[in-house]
């Protein structure tokens, strides 16, 4: 799912995060068997697998919204 920003800055925080993280480049040794996509840790596959189960556990507490990681949760409440 793709992470809805009301803010440009808002956005461009979250996706430098994302950036930072991509150049830490490790071995990926676990794969979605859904899409294919690859994660050097078992924790990481499991929090992506939740997006295709439309899992959503993490909840703003102002707002109601809910998210499938705390990392976005984490970024949507700096807009509040």
């Amino acid at each position: 799912p793709e992470l809805s920003m009301e803010s440009t800055e808002d956005k461009s925080h979250c996706q430098n995060l994302v950036v930072h993280v991509q150049f830490h480049p490790e071995e990926k040794s676990y794969r979605c068997l859904e899409c294919g996509k690859s994660f050097s840790q078992t924790s990481n596959l499991f929090v992506h697998q939740r997006a295709h189960m439309s899992e959503k556990p993490y909840k703003c507490l102002k707002c109601g919204k809910t998210f499938s990681q705390f990392s976005d949760l984490t970024c949507h409440q700096d807009i509040h």
